[in-house]
């Protein structure tokens, strides 16, 4: 990303660094459920601290509104995140005045602290001029690694980034060069899978696709509300009847950008929307009387792998069916896992994100092996639909 300064453009060594990350992660009880964003940032601490700079965190947990509120303070993802890091890190009880400047002052060079949620305070989403000078004081140079929340114009994203000398950090780094290669400048054919219960939350998402790839799947409960579309009777599957003139022009679209549409032929339906009931496979015109539609069948599911192995760039947001239950994930496994084998096999550059997508992901062991995946969810969703992220907008050079 030619047009974005890095790390590699500063020297930290002595110096006092506000790195933005993302530490919101599920917690349950006190206790983190899941560390992947936490080991994501570990790269960018470990390498300022390494060369000497003092690595000051700036990070939100929920959304406390300007209020401060214990139950969403960051002190509890301390221990957790020396731990990970193998070193000592300090806390400062607030982000700014002197609670933080006494911590602050007090470091060493290499030396690594994190400040209280950034989110207690009303400026903070407000980008509030005064609160960005109280946050900047603490620092001589702002690093933004979270791109999860580049789709914000707040102050410790885009406030600071504007008030001081600003770089990405290797996380931000090496998410703007996969999604440069999955949609910026892919390498045809490019393939997107778009799954997910309703298509009203990714209007603007299947309008951009379709004049951006040559192939677009539509799944999960989506894909009941093109089917209703064209009069197929999907009975009592999750569906969105008032959408289906929406979903009929975004058919249309794909047909004027030259866009193959493959929704699906045959569907796994059951009549209890629960695990290992009983189910079975039908064509999409013969869907049961009081039955639903949970999974894509066996035909669409090869006709979707058949694609992938023609393609040189997938980008995935969302499930194909209900992969949460058994036997529901088939789909969205098999998939996924001829997905993996393209990755690794050199043929495909694969690029997926979205909260659901991930867990789908890991579900089928793949997690891994695809060649980025986004932990970010609304940010990777506005990328998706061709919007310019403030967060990213304003480290361009």
């Amino acid at each position: 990303m030619a047009n974005f300064k890095t790390l590699d453009d500063v020297d930290v060594s002595g110096k006092r660094v506000l790195l933005r990350v993302d530490l919101n992660v599920p917690m349950d009880a006190g206790r983190i459920t899941d560390t992947t964003r936490i080991s994501r940032i570990l790269p960018t601490i470990n390498e300022i601290s390494d060369k000497g700079g003092k690595v000051i965190l700036l990070a939100h947990f929920g959304r406390p509104k300007g209020q401060v509120l214990p139950e969403m303070s960051l002190e509890p993802i301390v221990p957790t995140l020396a731990k990970m890091l193998g070193k000592p890190v300090g806390f400062a009880k607030n982000c700014i005045g002197p609670d933080a400047s006494s911590v602050v002052d007090a470091m060493g060079n290499g030396d690594i602290v994190l400040l209280e949620n950034t989110r207690f305070h009303s400026g903070e989403e407000k980008n509030d001029p005064e609160f960005v000078t109280s946050l900047a004081a603490n620092g001589d140079l702002f690093v933004s690694d979270a791109f999860s929340a580049s789709h914000r114009a707040h102050a410790s994203t885009v406030g600071l980034a504007r008030h001081m000398q600003a770089v990405a950090g290797r996380t931000m780094q090496a998410e703007l060069q996969a999604l440069e290669s999955g949609l910026g400048d892919p390498q045809s054919p490019v393939i997107a899978i778009v799954g997910g219960a309703k298509v009203s939350s990714k209007l603007e998402l299947l309008s951009n696709l379709v004049a951006k790839v040559d192939c677009l799947v539509i799944g999960g409960g989506m894909a009941n509300t093109f089917l209703a579309a064209q009069g197929f009777n999907v009975e009592k599957s999750l569906c969105e009847h008032d959408l289906a003139d929406t979903a009929l022009a975004i058919l249309a679209k794909a047909k004027s950008e030259n866009c193959e549409i493959i929704l699906p032929t045959d569907a796994v339906v059951a009549w209890e929307f629960a695990a290992n009931v009983k189910h079975e496979t039908v064509t999409v015109d013969a869907v049961p009387a009081g039955s639903m539609i949970l999974d894509a069948g066996s035909e669409t599911t090869k006709c979707i792998i058949e694609w992938i192995k023609k393609a040189n760039t997938l980008v995935w947001n969302g499930p194909l069916g209900a992969f949460e239950l058994t036997p529901f994930d088939r789909a969205t496994v098999a998939a996924a896992k001829a997905a993996a084998d393209e990755t690794i096999a050199g043929n495909l550059i694969s690029v997926a994100g979205g909260g659901d997508t991930v867990a789908a992901l890991n579900q089928a062991n793949v997690g891994d092996k695809f060649t980025y995946v986004s932990t970010a969810g609304g940010a990777f969703l506005e990328w998706m639909e061709g919007k310019e992220l403030p967060g990213v907008a304003v480290l361009k050079a």
